[in-house]
């Protein structure tokens, strides 16, 4: 999906790792919520709460998922599951530009 319509978009920005990731959340008339966000070069960790999809718009990254030591790219025009209270690394050696969506249980 290249764009969203009838929502309403919290401006404020997520900002992690010292700028390096940031994100903007994006609140659907059903009250289910994206974030879109873009990442720099760097090294990552991330803690979940809910199930997320992220889909990666631009860019590449490679992947480690929890309960993997393997490390899978992921390109423009793919995505993965992260299941929810898990946490997942990431390496983004350009950028990543990506959607990330919640899935409620």
């Amino acid at each position: 999906m290249s764009e969203f319509k009838n929502v309403t978009v919290v401006c404020e920005a997520n900002v992690y790792f010292g700028g390096k990731v940031s994100s903007r959340t994006v609140i659907f008339e059903d009250g289910s919520k994206k974030t879109l966000g873009f990442m720099l070069a760097g090294e990552y960790s991330f803690d979940t709460g809910a199930a997320e999809i992220m889909e990666l718009i631009g860019g590449s990254m490679d992947v480690k998922l929890p309960g993997s030591d393997v490390w899978k790219t992921v390109e423009a025009g793919e995505s993965f599951e992260v299941p929810a209270n898990s946490k997942f690394d990431l390496v983004v050696t350009g950028f990543a530009d990506y959607c990330c969506a919640y899935i409620d249980a």
